[in-house]
């Protein structure tokens, strides 16, 4: 398999759009170990040629551009995206779906939940369904994601990790923490290797790390570093609790009490932080806490890394 990062930063990006935080400044201009990052997204594919695409950021149209082998490659309408999951109805995750709608050919899975967000709001009856189909993503059941022609050599299971119910559904909500399917993690193989992508995720459960447990490879929440980080900063009253993201270093600064911890001994071969929010010093190379991750073995994602399995 062949892996793209589109984008590695939460929603709003690195920089932010209305940021001027020390790390946010160091971003903007461009200060060596700051390096810009668009929202987070990923393409796979298990041929080189046709790609899945897990979430579609609001970048997307400025990502596609970065990457060539997205580019259309024959004709005089193409696209080597021929499928699109998204793992949650987050804006950072569907507001790329409005950049596809050019009556392109492709399948567009996601959870009943997301589907019925979609549905919801009229814009996005911009994706004709005569080109686009919807198609359902259960939890805990594999799928083959099928291409344009051919089945595109994907399998992926969803599985539920702890969340919440996207930031714009929060007032129409009984409750935050919303369904099973409002947010998933995603097992993506084709046959001989496997990976994960779980760009958010409130809590380590038991079964998560049992399912995680000597992966190969995993892609996992990076958004704060601390849970009051945002507090820290002076630049939002919301604890990444709050927001359905565990940090990397819990509450306190401490690694008995955040992400570091929960997979210190899981032994996951290749472990990557994205969706890191603006905030994050771990985004800063020079930094102390980049140096500290670095050291429990993982990386910090960042756009146009080519990973291969």
């Amino acid at each position: 398999m062949r892996i793209l990062v589109l984008g590695a930063a939460a929603g709003g990006g690195f920089p932010q759009w209305n940021c001027n935080t020390p790390g946010s400044r160091r971003a903007w201009h461009e200060h060596d170990g700051a390096k810009r990052r668009s929202q987070a997204s990923i393409a796979v594919s298990a041929d080189g040629e046709r790609w899945l695409l897990i979430n579609a950021s609001p970048d997307f149209r400025q990502q596609v551009l970065a990457l060539p082998p997205l580019w259309p490659q024959r004709g005089l309408r193409h696209s080597p995206i021929e499928a699109v999951l998204l793992s949650s109805g987050e804006i950072d995750h569907i507001a790329g779906l409005l950049s596809m709608r050019e009556r392109q050919r492709f399948d567009l899975w996601a959870s009943a939940r997301v589907h019925e967000l979609l549905a919801l709001n009229p814009i996005f009856d911009a994706l004709h369904p005569d080109y686009v189909a919807r198609k359902p993503l259960a939890l805990e059941t594999p799928v083959d994601i099928d291409g344009v022609d051919v089945p595109l050599g994907l399998r992926v299971t969803a599985f539920a990790v702890p969340g919440k119910v996207p930031l714009f559904m929060e007032s129409r909500s009984e409750t935050l923490q919303g369904n099973d399917d409002d947010t998933v993690g995603l097992e993506i193989s084709d046959g001989r290797e496997r990976f994960y992508y779980i760009p958010g995720c409130a809590a380590l459960t038991a079964p998560l790390r049992e399912r995680l447990r000597g992966a190969a490879l995993v892609f996992f929440d990076g958004t704060l570093w601390r849970d009051d980080e945002m507090q820290r900063a002076g630049v939002g009253s919301k604890t990444g609790a709050r927001m359905g993201h565990m940090s990397i270093a819990g509450g306190n600064g401490e690694d008995d009490a955040g992400t570091l911890a929960a997979f210190a001994d899981l032994a996951v071969r290749r472990k990557l932080f994205i969706h890191l929010n603006t905030t994050n010093p771990v985004l800063d190379e020079t930094s102390p806490e980049r140096a500290h991750v670095r050291a429990q073995g993982w990386e910090v994602a960042e756009d146009g890394m080519e990973l291969t399995l």
